[in-house]
């Protein structure tokens, strides 16, 4: 018969202890993914963020970022280490709850061990004291991470491009408030999510501090150091700061306009268009907006980073493009941001939506109708690639992540559903769906599951036509 002892030791090489507070549950390491199916290693196990707070700096002379992260999280279970996710830097120092930690590197993942275990159910936190030159990334949309620009840099991109620059939880389910204090050189804008809180001059320096409370997905945090014109201005009481590089005014869009130029006034439409979205997904879930355009000739996209979406000027050559790109940032807001990926083979979430909303934003516009957009891709022939992915699972890779497909099919699905189930239904789902899940991380089933409730209908069929693989037979 094993005695107590013997247990604790068989329990001890499984990879537990005891916690130091004698209670009777085992210490575990807390797991080194989330568990996406997609990017195994991306996001941690074991605790839940509240905030991250970067207190940093960064100098565009060396391209150095340092500083430090703080980070207060929940154990979702009783933990002898944890995971967070850093890719490159050297890290100084790590603390939990004002005592030193130890620390091990393996590739992107830092783990921490406590000098005390944490136990399940307790706040803690972590400061994370790192600096170095931060790692760009051939992230899903192409070059991103921290980029270094002409004039300072710019923080953007996706599925995992937080790690790139701070030590995080990367993974969309885990939302969190963030602040970023960020000390640049004198003379030069450093523009974040959120609220500006304060600008402050010293010796030379400016720092920065920026505030969103709401929580968001790590990926949605950015950063744009470098010269900006900044126009800050409250309307419908949301207050916006938009930031375009004056570098854009020495660029020329269509007709006789500059991209500055027209970037500036996409970037005004925002309260036009907010006030159209709103009226099919409820009330904006935030009370600031903006954007920021930097001029980066590398970007190749465009991304919904919470309240201040990021833009390549490549979406402002014409003024039609412009507002486009904007609708559909902006949708974003709602379908990615406030309601966001539980994991991300479900990303039609996001991005059908956003295409759907520039659809509606056409409609209202005058200048086409859903039926009418929806009838031109539905002529595409079977055989078509267009037809090749299943949507509803695309894959990791990044041509079926970001595929055309998961978009453009995506808003095909939206339309199909409000053709199934009617006009007032349809109306209820979107209210219902952006009102009720605000704040949650969802997926695919949770919203078939709502549409069907909302409607009655029995949908299964109709998704599996729609996000699966292949032409719909519906469409003849």
């Amino acid at each position: 018969m094993l005695t107590g002892g013997a247990l604790l030791a068989g329990v001890a090489l499984a990879g537990c202890t005891t916690p130091v507070d004698g209670s009777a549950t085992p210490a575990v390491a807390g797991a080194d993914g989330f568990g996406d199916p997609y990017f195994p290693l991306d996001g941690n196990g074991g605790y839940d963020v509240a905030s991250y707070a970067l207190e940093l700096s960064f100098d565009p002379a060396t391209d150095v970022l340092g500083g430090t992260a703080t980070v207060v999280a929940t154990a979702t279970e009783t933990l002898s280490a944890f995971n967070l996710d850093l890719q490159g830097f050297e890290v100084s120092s790590v603390t939990v709850d004002g005592e030193d930690a130890t620390v091990a590197r393996d590739g992107g993942e830092l783990t921490v061990t406590p000098a005390r275990h944490l136990i399940e159910g307790s706040e803690f936190t972590t400061v994370v004291a790192y600096e170095g030159v931060p790692e760009q990334l051939d992230d899903g949309l192409g070059l991103a991470g921290f980029l270094q620009t002409g004039d300072g840099a710019l923080a953007v991109g996706q599925p995992d491009v937080a790690a790139s620059w701070f030590p995080v939880n990367d993974h969309p389910a885990d939302a969190a408030s963030m602040e970023v204090s960020i000390t640049v050189p004198e003379g030069l804008e450093a523009v974040s999510n959120g609220e500006l809180v304060d600008s402050s001059t010293e010796d030379g320096a400016t720092t920065w501090r920026w505030s969103a409370e709401d929580p968001m997905a790590p990926y949605l945090l950015t950063l744009a150091v470098g010269e900006f014109e900044i126009e800050e201005y409250e309307q419908d009481g949301i207050r916006y700061w938009d930031a375009v590089d004056p570098g854009l005014a020495d660029e020329e869009a269509e007709g006789s306009a500059t991209v500055a130029e027209v970037a500036t006034a996409s970037l005004a439409r925002a309260p036009d268009v907010i006030a159209v979205l709103a009226e099919w997904f409820g009330p904006y879930p935030f009370t600031v907006a903006g954007g920021i355009v930097d001029d980066v000739p590398d970007l190749g996209f465009a991304l919904e980073t919470q309240t201040r979406p990021v833009y390549s000027p490549v979406f402002f050559s014409d003024q039609g493009s412009g507002e486009l790109v904007v609708v559909h940032e902006f949708a974003h807001q709602w379908a990615g941001d406030s309601v966001r990926l539980a994991g991300w083979q479900h990303i039609w979430l996001n991005e059908g939506f956003a295409t759907y909303a520039e659809w509606l934003w056409a409609d209202h516009e005058g200048t086409s109708t859903p039926q009418e957009q929806f009838d031109r891709l539905a002529r595409r022939p079977a055989a078509s690639g267009f037809w090749r992915t299943a949507i509803g699972d695309p894959g990791p890779e990044s041509d079926q992540l970001f595929s055309e497909a998961v978009y453009q099919r995506g808003a095909m699905t939206v339309h199909a559903l409000r053709t199934a189930v009617g006009e007032e239904a349809f109306a209820e789902i979107l209210r219902e769906w952006f009102g009720g899940s605000a704040g949650q991380a969802v997926t695919t089933d949770d919203f078939v599951a709502l549409a069907e409730e909302v409607s009655g209908e029995e949908l299964d069929d109709l998704f599996a036509e729609w996000l699966g693989e292949g032409k719909p037979a519906s469409l003849g």
